[in-house]
C-alpha cells in the first residue's frame, strides 16, 4: 500500500476536543449550555443507533442533548407543529429531524419548516442558497467533514482539479460548492456520466458519494490523487457474514492514490463531530456570543 490512510477517527477526536474546550466559555457568557434536539419518528434500527451516538457525543462535549421520539404513525402536521415549537424555544440551538421519515411525511416540507439558523444539518434551502452564494450558513455535516480532512491532508487546495461522484443534496452538491469555495476546478459526475473513469482519472481530488459498492477502481485514480470515500455499503462477505465497504475499491485504489480514507473509520466519524461543531456555532449566533471564525 502506497497511499497515506487518512485517519478520520483521529481527526474527529481532535475536532470534538476543540469543541469541548470552547463550551465552558459559552456557558459562562450565555448562562446555559448549547442545546441540540434530535427528533426521531418511528423505530428504524439504523436511525435509532445513529441518534443514540449523536446524543452521547453531544453530552460528552458538555452540551445539552434532547431526543424526542415519536411513533411511526405521526402525521406531517403533528411533526410540523413540533418543529415550530422547537424553533420558538430559546434553549434549543440546533434542530435535527432524523431521516428517513415515514412515507406519510414529506421530508422537504419538514426540512423547510426548520429555522435556518437552527438547521445544524444544513439541509434547509436557505442554507443551501447561502452556501451557493458564499454567505455564512450551515453546511451539511458530511461534506464539511470531508473538506476538513482534505485541508488537513493537502493544505491549500487552490487550483486543484476535483471530481465529485454523486449529485445528492446531502453530499454531492454541497461538496462541490465547498471545493469551489476553495478555488478548485470542480466536476460533478454521477452513475450516468459518460466515460466516468476517464473523468475521474484526471482529478487531483476524488470524492466518491454515489452509493455503489467498490465502484471506483484503481485504474480510475490518478497516481498520487487524494481520495475521499463517503460510501457506506454492506455487502456479502461469505459464510453468512457481511462487511462494510465504500464506493472505492480500497485495497487496489490505495496502491495508486496519494491519500485515501478507509471505510469504516474515514469520513463517518467526522459527520457527528461536525454536527457538534455546527451546534456550537448555532448556539453562539443564537445567544449573540462572539466566536472567532477560526476557532473550530
Amino acid at each position: 500500500m502506497s497511499a497515506t490512510v487518512i485517519d478520520g477517527k483521529a481527526a474527529a477526536q481532535s475536532l470534538r476536543a476543540r469543541i469541548a474546550a470552547l463550551v465552558p466559555d459559552f456557558v459562562a457568557a450565555a448562562g446555559r449550555k448549547p442545546g441540540l434536539t434530535v427528533v426521531l419518528v418511528g423505530e428504524d434500527p439504523a436511525s435509532a443507533v445513529y441518534v443514540r451516538s449523536k446524543g452521547v457525543a453531544t453530552e460528552a462535549a458538555g452540551m445539552k442533548s434532547d431526543t424526542i421520539r415519536l411513533p411511526a404513525e405521526t402525521t406531517q402536521d403533528e411533526l410540523l407543529d413540533l418543529v415550530r415549537s422547537l424553533n420558538a424555544d430559546h434553549s434549543v440551538d440546533g434542530i435535527l429531524v432524523q431521516l428517513p421519515l415515514p412515507k406519510q411525511i414529506d421530508e422537504n416540507a419538514v426540512i423547510a419548516a426548520i429555522d435556518p439558523d437552527k438547521d445544524v444539518d444544513g439541509f434547509h434551502p436557505v442554507n443551501a442558497g447561502r452556501l451557493a452564494t458564499g454567505l455564512a450558513g450551515f453546511v451539511p455535516c458530511t461534506p464539511l467533514g470531508c473538506l476538513m480532512l482534505l485541508k488537513t491532508q493537502l493544505g491549500d487546495l487552490t487550483g486543484k482539479e476535483a471530481v465529485v461522484i454523486g449529485r445528492s443534496n446531502i453530499v454531492g452538491k454541497p461538496m462541490a460548492q465547498l471545493l469551489l469555495g476553495q478555488s478548485c476546478t470542480v466536476t460533478i459526475a454521477h452513475s450516468r456520466t459518460r466515460d466516468l473513469p476517464s473523468i475521474v482519472r484526471r482529478a487531483d481530488i476524488v470524492v466518491a458519494a454515489v452509493g455503489r459498492p467498490e465502484m471506483v477502481k484503481a485504474d480510475w485514480i490518478k497516481p498520487g490523487a487524494a481520495v475521499i470515500d463517503v460510501g457506506i455499503n454492506r455487502i456479502d462477505a461469505g459464510e453468512g457474514k457481511t462487511k462494510l465497504v465504500g464506493d472505492v475499491a480500497f485495497p487496489e485504489a490505495a496502491e495508486v492514490a496519494g491519500a485515501i480514507t478507509p471505510v469504516p473509520g474515514g469520513v463517518g466519524p467526522m459527520t457527528i463531530a461536525v454536527l457538534l461543531r455546527n451546534t456550537l456555532v448555532a448556539a453562539h449566533r443564537n445567544a449573540g456570543v462572539p466566536l472567532a471564525p477560526d476557532a473550530i
